[in-house]
């Protein structure tokens, strides 16, 4: 059963789940894992890509946008989860939906920020997680 984490940046805490989504997935990226950060919004899709191009400056973060980057070389996909076909352990989900394919990942990631319409969103999502009986985390980046 898919593990389902949601890290939420506290009230003083920088930043926003853009950028907590790119440590998060260097992070699993570096354990090994490869991931996928689902976003169905092309431009969200394109502005992780320019974040993981330019967040560390002294490190390369191999990754690519689904449908146009080579799966093998990057471990690191971004896109609209529901076209790909990858095998991928973890799922970064951006969408303000829960992502119905979701149970094909070992684990599940939601990255959870200062808007009030993305709490509001990770709230239902948290629900729908909790009364559908999959194991939930929740952790609280300062």
């Amino acid at each position: 059963m898919t593990q389902v984490d949601f890290y939420v940046l506290t009230p003083h805490t920088g930043g926003d789940r853009y950028q907590l989504a790119c440590r998060i997935a260097e992070k699993a990226r570096q354990a090994g894992r490869r991931v996928l950060i689902h976003t169905p919004i092309e431009a969200e899709a394109k502005h992780m890509d320019g974040l993981l191009w330019t967040l560390w400056e002294q490190s390369f973060v191999p990754h690519g946008l689904l449908g146009q980057a080579e799966p093998q070389v990057n471990p690191i996909l971004i896109g609209d989860g529901a076209r790909d076909m990858e095998q991928h352990q973890v799922l970064i989900n951006l969408a303000a939906e829960v992502p119905m394919f979701f149970s094909r990942f070992e684990r599940l990631i939601e990255c959870v920020d200062h808007d009030s319409a993305v709490k509001s969103a990770s709230r239902e999502r948290f629900r729908f997680y909790r009364d559908h009986g999959y194991p939930l985390n929740s952790h609280n980046i300062s």
